[in-house]
């Protein structure tokens, strides 16, 4: 039986490895209860389905750049789309931290990479081809379906997306600095100057006492210039490459030190071709409204005596708002709070403390990492979450595609 990346989740059902789009349509066709699987990075049960997995994987890649689009096979993972975009003069304005999941994944579950000005992955996305209930493919597209921003993020339950076509840029070089070091104290005083010191910022901390934070700066060449050397906000540059796991060897995290290399090689945090774990782990997220972090920070910070013993660590990155009705980052400027703990089950009597901070503070769980808010508090935080259940209804009337999470989601809405 397969399980998540982590291995703490079991993900059931049955499981089948299409090569083509027509394939999936037939086993959509042929099954009652069908769902979508990309790398299985997820810790909550989003990927979870008494029925069918279809794995994307191995659909095709197939990657196709026109103008300013690209279009891609949903199973593609980021570190080869990556690659083959740089290799034709193109990039993407974001890279998760993780460059081995899938594009379709990522985007299904609202995964986000770090930046002011930078979406979540999922806004990067202009068109979905999409298999729905009756075995059909349609496309779905920014700007001619007036519900589009409801089929993005969409945790699988519209259908299974087999192409994906995504905004794209010209091709761009970025330098990492990393600093040590870091009080939080500054963080809460200059967090706007902070998170606005590069394209893309990650702050690491375990909340100890003592200033312990890690600062990251992804620099766009063309924009930006590489760090002008000297410290950062009262701390100096490494002289040395850093693990955000302090203990563990840098050596298969993506070159530091300033030195400028190609976007796909500096936006994640590791190597390609190597898929990171700091051994047994589990991930929790909470995204905020940006205008809250700062009153979150400082109240997560009491805690250190709870979190610190079971973390690993805690990055914490910005986002700019989109449209998308299920995104972290719907309509408000956002910052993501994340977790990877150890995998010991006392963090689940941690947690509540944690929601009991962010979530009046309007906080949203991440859709691929453990939460134990309740269906009732997640489906407030979103404010068309009733638009997205009625497109839901309309789309996928049978619930062909509605996995036992999305269900419990929709509770007394569905």
């Amino acid at each position: 039986m397969r399980r998540n990346w982590s291995d703490t989740v079991d993900l059931a059902g049955s499981e089948s490895r299409p090569g083509s789009a027509a394939e999936v349509s037939e086993l959509v066709r042929s099954h009652d209860s069908v769902l979508a699987l990309g790398s299985a990075h997820s810790f909550s049960r989003v990927a979870v389905t008494p029925g069918l997995h279809v794995d994307t994987m191995r659909l095709p890649a197939d990657i196709h750049v026109e103008g300013t689009t690209a279009t891609v096979g949903a199973g593609t993972t980021y570190a080869v789309l990556g690659r083959e975009l740089h290799a034709r003069g193109m990039a993407l304005a974001a890279m998760a931290s993780l460059p081995h999941i899938t594009v379709g994944g990522a985007i299904a579950t609202g995964t986000h990479g770090s930046g002011d000005a930078i979406g979540t992955l999922s806004s990067a996305v202009t068109g979905l081809e999409i298999i729905t209930s009756d075995g059909t493919t349609r496309w779905v597209r920014r700007g001619i379906d007036p519900d589009f921003p409801g089929w993005v993020v969409a945790l699988g339950a519209l259908g299974i997306v087999t192409r994906v076509e995504l905004e794209v840029e010209p091709t761009y070089d970025v330098a990492q600095t990393v600093f040590a070091g870091l009080d939080l104290d500054l963080v809460e005083e200059d967090f706007d100057a902070v998170f606005g010191a590069a394209t893309s910022v990650s702050v690491f901390t375990r909340w100890r006492p003592e200033p312990d934070a890690q600062l990251w700066l992804k620099r766009r060449i063309d924009r930006e210039g590489a760090w002008p050397g000297g410290p950062a906000f009262g701390v100096a540059e490494r002289d040395a490459p850093l693990h955000p796991l302090e203990q563990l060897d840098p050596v298969h995290c993506n070159p530091q030190l300033g030195q400028p290399g190609p976007w796909h090689e500096r936006l994640p945090h590791f190597h390609a071709d190597f898929t990171p774990s700091a051994g047994d782990e589990i991930q929790a997220e909470y995204l905020l409204p940006r205008v809250h972090a700062v009153e979150a920070i400082r109240a997560l910070r009491t805690l250190h005596a709870r979190i610190t013993p079971l973390l690993h660590v805690t990055e914490i990155r910005t986002m700019r708002a989109d449209d998308l009705w299920l995104s972290p980052a719907y309509g408000v400027d956002t910052v993501g709070i994340h977790f990877t703990w150890h995998r010991d089950e006392h963090i689940y009597d941690v947690l509540p403390a944690i929601e009991d901070i962010v979530m009046p503070l309007g906080a949203r769980p991440h859709w691929g990492k453990v939460s134990r808010a309740t269906a009732e508090q997640v489906r407030s935080a979103f404010p068309r979450w009733d638009d997205f259940a009625g497109l839901l209804a309309r789309v996928d009337p049978a619930g062909r595609f509605r996995s036992p999470f999305v269900t419990r989601l929709l509770g007394a809405s569905g």
